[in-house]
Order: C-alpha cells, then structure tokens, then sequence
C-alpha cells in the first residue's frame, strides 16, 4: 500500500498529463476550439477574387436581323448626340460609332471590294459632310445648342438585287437634326440610314453621292 506523500504525487502527475493534452487540443492547428467564431487572436479569413473579363462583339460581324429601328432608343439618341457633337467640333472622328460598320457592310454588299468603297467613297463623303455642316456653324459653333431629331415613319425594307445588295436592310431617307443658333432654328439633313440589328446607320449625310 502506497504512502500518502505517494499517492499525492500520482495524483499530481495524472493531473499535469491532463492540463497537458487540454492545452494542446486548445491550440493545436485544425482544432475545433481554436477555430471558434469570434475568438480574440484570430487570423482574419481571406477571399480570392477572381478576375473578370469582357467581350465586346462587333455588332457588324453579327447576322442581320429585320427589326425596324426605334428613334426612341436610348442608343439612338445617344448616337444622334455623337454625330452633333462631332459637327460642333469638326471632328468626324467623333460619329464614327454612328456609321454604318464596315462589317457589316461587307455582309450586305454584292460589289467586288466593299472595304475600298466603304473606305474611300462613303466615309469621305462622311467626314466631309461632317466638316461642311462645322463651317455652316460659323465662328463659333459651340453656340449652336441641339435641339431635336426627326426620323420619318416611311422606312422600308430593301431587298437583295436592290441598290446592289446581297444581304437586306431597313432604310429610311430624310432625317433632320434641329438645331438653335442665336435664337434661330435651323437644321441639318441626314439623307440616308440603314439598319444592322435593328439599330439605325448613317450611310449618308448630306447627299447621296
């Protein structure tokens, strides 16, 4: 039989085994209570952000579509207001994104080299229109406020074999920037638009040529 001084100093052992498997348990990594929600010293949790990326889609790549355009799209008047700002500033540069693609252009004409014609032809008769209509402004164009834009109802639908075509698309003939200059209305014309994908084009602006 064990003396008590003995039997003391097993008890003490057995005990300091204990709080030695309890500290460990508390601490050691992966723990469950070392991982309790709000407890003071711990990591702070990390999220991984992935990067995005965007697509953008020439919309002249695309297949034709025969929606009939709407003046009253956003995309329209924004369009619009390129092309006026682009007259103030003699910039043709300016409403390019209000011309008809030359991707789309490629789809639709039935003529040996599409890409010279749309080249050399229809956007220099674009940007010179677009400098004529600056010079009409005078001295100083940014006094011309923009006013309104009208689009006639009668566009049509133009089929292949027309106006050397192999693809279709709306066209609409006379449309007219308003404009305000010293308290004067006056106005620009927009001879000819067509569609690509239910948005409206210019293809030609003063003339026809």
């Amino acid at each position: 039989m064990r003396s008590r001084p003995a039997q003391v100093a097993a008890a003490l052992s057995v005990a300091a085994v204990l709080l030695v498997v309890l500290v460990v348990e508390l601490v050691a990594p992966g723990g469950h209570r070392a991982r309790a929600s709000g407890g003071a010293g711990l990591p702070p949790a990390t999220t991984t952000t992935l990067p995005t990326t965007t697509t953008t889609v020439d919309p002249g790549s695309l297949p034709q579509e025969m929606l009939l355009p709407s003046a009253a799209d956003p995309t329209f008047t924004a369009d619009v207001r390129l092309l006026w700002q682009a007259i103030v500033n003699g910039n043709p540069a300016e409403a390019m994104p209000f011309f008809f693609p030359v991707s789309a252009y490629i789809q639709v004409k039935g003529i040996s080299d599409p890409v010279h014609d749309w080249q050399t032809r229809l956007v220099a008769d674009f940007e010179a229109d677009i400098l004529a209509d600056h010079a009409a402004l005078g001295a100083n164009p940014a006094a011309a406020g923009f006013v309104s834009v009208s689009v006639p109802s009668d566009a049509v639908w133009v089929a292949p074999g027309v106006e050397y075509n192999k693809g279709s698309y709306y066209r609409v003939y006379g449309t007219t920037l308003h404009y305000s200059l010293g308290g004067v209305a006056h106005s620009f014309g927009v001879a000819s638009m067509i569609s690509w994908r239910g948005e409206w084009y210019v293809v030609h602006l003063a003339s026809i040529r």
